[in-house]
């Protein structure tokens, strides 16, 4: 390289490093240096608790959570030609033979029995979900984990997110009270969004979101958000919302395993 050229790439190699310098000076000026890495735990860092004992709280969709609906029953579920024929195929009694009833209580069906959820810390970075229904046990884990086998429950990996107050368009955003946990769910084994089979395949992925809220008379309410993405068997996502009320004990907790009791059958005029 001639001594023209590497002066004119010195030059530009200098320029560059000084837009970079200015426009991270300039970033500084306008929203603050950048926050230091926090190393607290997950638990340490919770802007919400979610723990104790919780208990669903059917007030709507009762007929496809309250009793087993009839036998290809999918309104308002997205399916696609091969999910609508998965679910026309559904077998109680074949479920029952081949022990296939936990395939209802993978994370977007559990989530929707009429069930009690008892939510604690295993650890520091592990937050446990316990249902009643089904006698089940997830684990949303905010910190890295080892690749595993697929199951029922699948892996969820976790993360807050802090609410913030903005001080104006160009103002730094601060914490302010409250947040909400992000789970999204991936190596599922394939199992039922309703228990009358309305199928979900081992190819579904899932995100949940909790959030909770407390009413003037004093309760506390969690809602946890579900958005299912299925290519098998769905044409869009599924979004399903569910509600939880904070108990003051734990009384009522009753353990049970993987059931579906026979699907009701339609009567004409329904």
């Amino acid at each position: 390289m001639s001594g023209g050229r590497r002066l004119a790439a010195l030059v530009a190699t200098c320029a560059a490093a000084w837009l970079g310098l200015v426009g991270e000076r300039a970033a500084e000026a306008q929203f603050g240096p950048p926050p230091p890495p926090d190393l607290r735990s997950a638990r340490e860092r919770a802007p919400i608790d979610l723990t104790g004992q919780w208990v669903a709280v059917v007030t709507e969709d009762w007929r496809w959570r309250m009793v087993t609906p009839p036998v290809g029953d999918a309104a308002s579920i997205p399916l696609n030609a091969q999910g609508r024929a998965a679910t026309m195929a559904w077998d109680h009694d074949r479920d029952r033979r081949e022990e296939n009833f936990c395939r209802a209580y993978g994370p977007p069906g559990l989530i929707r029995q009429p069930t009690r959820l008892r939510i604690d810390w295993e650890d520091a970075d592990t937050l446990r979900l316990q249902f009643d229904a089904g006698n089940q046990t997830r684990r949303l884990h905010f910190a890295p984990q080892a690749p595993r086998e697929r199951s029922l429950q699948g892996d969820s990996t976790a993360k807050w997110f802090r609410q913030t107050q903005s001080r104006g368009v160009f103002a730094a955003s601060t914490p302010s009270t409250g947040g909400s946990l992000q789970a999204h769910t991936t190596n599922l084994t394939a199992g039922y969004l309703r228990p009358n089979g309305v199928p979900y395949s081992d190819n579904a992925t899932v995100k949940e979101f909790f959030n909770t809220f407390t009413l003037p008379e004093g309760s506390t309410w969690l809602i946890v958000t579900t958005v299912v993405n299925d290519p098998e068997y769905l044409t869009t996502d599924l979004l399903m919302s569910t509600h939880f009320k904070k108990e003051a004990g734990r009384s009522g907790w009753n353990p049970r395993s993987c059931d579906i009791p026979p699907p009701t059958v339609e009567t004409p005029g329904e």
